[in-house]
């Protein structure tokens, strides 16, 4: 799963333009990440210019 620092996070939209899942979403003025998308590939934490996205592991 993926998290986002809202205070680093600068709403440009480049994880939602790599994300194969749809997973990521600007609403308004924050980015809301759908856990039920999301697969944690990474590929989002990547492209972040702010290093504003962090892959952690869920336990269950």
């Amino acid at each position: 799963m993926v998290v986002v620092d809202r205070y680093r996070c600068a709403y440009c939209g480049a994880c939602i333009s790599v994300c194969k899942f749809n997973a990521n979403e600007l609403i308004e003025t924050f980015l809301h990440i759908y856990d039920d998308r999301c697969n944690g590939c990474g590929i989002c934490v990547k492209v972040c210019p702010m290093g504003a996205l962090k892959v952690i592991e869920c336990s269950t």
